[in-house]
């Protein structure tokens, strides 16, 4: 385990392994109380690290108005993690969430299944290797300008740009 300061709060980095126990702690120990999954979310370090991912929790205490963030590793070849959805009901659609953009299967999820992209979409567009240009979806529409649509504002000069 490691502690720091990310941004002037508190950070640790757990093993996967632990991060359910670890959870339970901060949420029922009286002196932390974590009652609150503000956020839960992947960053992908495509190679810059050995582990290409990062799962980071965030939590807040309402009872003692602090937070702490949360964090673990995750590679590639085992991207895996464990859910925290049986300490925060709140991590259900952050875990799917995460699932759908990164790619990080959560073992134990009560219903791991897209939630943004469709459920027959190629990929996880949060993923540092994933086309910017998408992978030829946006071939399926056409796009037709509006040539009647006003401008929603006028400029402020003859010189101003739009």
């Amino acid at each position: 385990m490691e502690i720091g300061k990310t941004c002037g709060q508190l950070a640790i980095l757990v093993d996967k392994k632990m991060i359910v126990p670890v959870c339970k702690v901060l949420k029922e120990h009286p002196a932390t109380l974590f009652d609150y999954l503000a956020d839960l979310c992947g960053v992908d370090f495509l190679g810059k690290r050995e582990k290409r991912f990062q799962v980071v929790y965030n939590l807040y205490s309402i009872a003692r108005n602090h937070r702490i963030r949360v964090k673990t590793d995750v590679g590639e070849e085992d991207c895996l993690v464990d859910s925290v959805t049986g300490i925060w009901k709140s991590a259900n659609w952050h875990e799917r969430e995460l699932y759908d953009m990164f790619g990080i299967e959560v073992r134990g999820h009560p219903d791991l299944r897209r939630i943004l992209m469709p459920d027959d979409w190629e990929g996880h567009p949060l993923r540092k290797d994933y086309p910017l240009q998408g992978k030829g979806q946006r071939d399926d529409f056409s796009f037709v300008p509006k040539e009647d649509r006003q401008p929603t504002r006028k400029p402020k000069d003859k010189g101003e740009s739009w």
